[in-house]
Protein backbone atom coordinates (compact mmCIF):
# COMPACT_ATOMS: atom_id res chain seq x y z
CA UNK A 1 0.00 0.00 0.00
CA UNK A 2 1.49 3.34 -1.09
CA UNK A 3 1.69 5.97 1.60
CA UNK A 4 0.25 9.42 0.89
CA UNK A 5 2.72 12.29 0.50
CA UNK A 6 0.13 14.80 1.70
CA UNK A 7 -0.47 12.72 4.82
CA UNK A 8 3.27 12.49 5.48
CA UNK A 9 3.57 16.29 5.12
CA UNK A 10 0.66 16.92 7.49
CA UNK A 11 2.10 14.46 10.02
CA UNK A 12 5.67 15.76 9.46
CA UNK A 13 7.03 12.33 8.54
CA UNK A 14 10.14 11.53 6.54
CA UNK A 15 9.56 12.33 2.84
CA UNK A 16 11.60 9.31 1.73
CA UNK A 17 9.92 6.51 3.73
CA UNK A 18 6.89 8.24 5.34
CA UNK A 19 7.71 6.43 8.60
CA UNK A 20 10.18 8.42 10.74
CA UNK A 21 9.28 11.63 12.56
CA UNK A 22 10.94 14.87 11.41
CA UNK A 23 10.34 16.58 14.78
CA UNK A 24 10.38 15.51 18.42
CA UNK A 25 7.11 13.80 19.32
CA UNK A 26 4.78 15.46 21.82
CA UNK A 27 6.49 18.86 21.68
CA UNK A 28 4.17 20.71 19.25
CA UNK A 29 2.73 22.94 21.98
CA UNK A 30 5.96 23.39 23.94
CA UNK A 31 7.19 26.91 23.02
CA UNK A 32 10.83 26.03 23.70
CA UNK A 33 10.90 22.73 21.80
CA UNK A 34 8.35 22.78 18.94
CA UNK A 35 11.05 23.70 16.41
CA UNK A 36 13.58 20.99 17.32
CA UNK A 37 14.08 18.61 14.40
CA UNK A 38 15.56 15.15 14.49
CA UNK A 39 18.91 15.01 12.67
CA UNK A 40 17.80 12.11 10.48
CA UNK A 41 15.01 9.60 10.00
CA UNK A 42 15.05 6.80 12.56
CA UNK A 43 13.64 4.39 9.96
CA UNK A 44 15.63 5.02 6.76
CA UNK A 45 18.45 7.36 7.83
CA UNK A 46 17.45 10.26 5.53
CA UNK A 47 19.11 13.46 6.73
CA UNK A 48 16.61 16.19 7.62
CA UNK A 49 19.30 18.89 7.20
CA UNK A 50 20.85 18.06 3.81
CA UNK A 51 22.95 21.26 3.82
CA UNK A 52 23.34 24.44 5.90
CA UNK A 53 20.55 26.92 5.23
CA UNK A 54 18.45 24.26 3.52
CA UNK A 55 15.16 25.48 4.99
CA UNK A 56 15.54 29.09 3.84
CA UNK A 57 12.97 28.38 1.14
CA UNK A 58 10.53 27.06 3.75
CA UNK A 59 10.06 30.68 4.81
CA UNK A 60 8.35 31.35 1.49
CA UNK A 61 6.10 28.32 1.97
CA UNK A 62 5.26 29.62 5.45
CA UNK A 63 4.52 33.05 3.99
CA UNK A 64 2.03 31.52 1.55
CA UNK A 65 0.31 29.49 4.27
CA UNK A 66 0.11 32.52 6.56
CA UNK A 67 -1.30 34.67 3.75
CA UNK A 68 -4.06 32.12 3.15
CA UNK A 69 -4.71 31.99 6.91
CA UNK A 70 -4.87 35.80 7.15
CA UNK A 71 -7.31 36.05 4.24
CA UNK A 72 -9.48 33.33 5.76
CA UNK A 73 -9.55 35.09 9.16
CA UNK A 74 -10.28 38.44 7.49
CA UNK A 75 -13.17 37.03 5.41
CA UNK A 76 -14.57 35.22 8.46
CA UNK A 77 -14.44 38.42 10.51
CA UNK A 78 -16.07 40.37 7.66
CA UNK A 79 -18.94 37.87 7.52
CA UNK A 80 -19.42 37.60 11.30
CA UNK A 81 -18.94 41.26 12.16
CA UNK A 82 -19.14 43.56 9.09
CA UNK A 83 -18.43 46.73 11.10
CA UNK A 84 -15.15 45.54 12.68
CA UNK A 85 -12.34 47.89 13.71
CA UNK A 86 -8.74 47.72 12.56
CA UNK A 87 -7.62 46.90 16.11
CA UNK A 88 -10.04 43.94 16.21
CA UNK A 89 -8.72 42.67 12.86
CA UNK A 90 -5.07 43.00 13.94
CA UNK A 91 -5.82 41.33 17.29
CA UNK A 92 -7.55 38.44 15.52
CA UNK A 93 -4.63 38.02 13.10
CA UNK A 94 -2.10 38.14 15.96
CA UNK A 95 -3.95 35.49 17.96
CA UNK A 96 -4.38 33.35 14.85
CA UNK A 97 -0.64 33.50 14.10
CA UNK A 98 0.30 32.58 17.67
CA UNK A 99 -2.08 29.63 17.72
CA UNK A 100 -0.98 28.22 14.36
CA UNK A 101 2.76 29.13 14.51
CA UNK A 102 4.09 25.73 15.66
CA UNK A 103 1.99 23.83 13.12
CA UNK A 104 2.82 26.17 10.20
CA UNK A 105 6.54 26.10 11.07
CA UNK A 106 6.62 22.31 10.96
CA UNK A 107 4.40 21.88 7.91
CA UNK A 108 6.31 24.46 5.86
CA UNK A 109 9.54 22.55 6.52
CA UNK A 110 7.84 19.24 5.70
CA UNK A 111 6.55 20.69 2.41
CA UNK A 112 9.96 22.12 1.54
CA UNK A 113 11.86 18.85 2.07
CA UNK A 114 9.11 16.85 0.29
CA UNK A 115 9.62 19.01 -2.81
CA UNK A 116 13.22 17.84 -3.15
CA UNK A 117 13.24 14.34 -1.63
CA UNK A 118 10.87 11.86 -3.22
CA UNK A 119 9.14 8.87 -1.71
CA UNK A 120 11.18 5.66 -2.14
CA UNK A 121 8.95 3.15 -0.39
CA UNK A 122 8.19 1.83 3.04
CA UNK A 123 10.70 -1.04 2.94
CA UNK A 124 13.88 1.01 2.75
CA UNK A 125 16.62 -0.58 4.84
CA UNK A 126 17.97 1.60 7.61
CA UNK A 127 21.30 3.19 6.76
CA UNK A 128 22.31 3.71 10.38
Amino acid sequence: MRSSTLKSIYQCKCPRCHKGDMFLRGKLFNPAKFSIMNKSCAHCGQSFEPEPGYYFGAMFVSYGINTALFITAWVALSVLKPDYSLSLLLSLLGITVLIFLPFIYRVSRAIWIAIFISYKGEDIPSSS
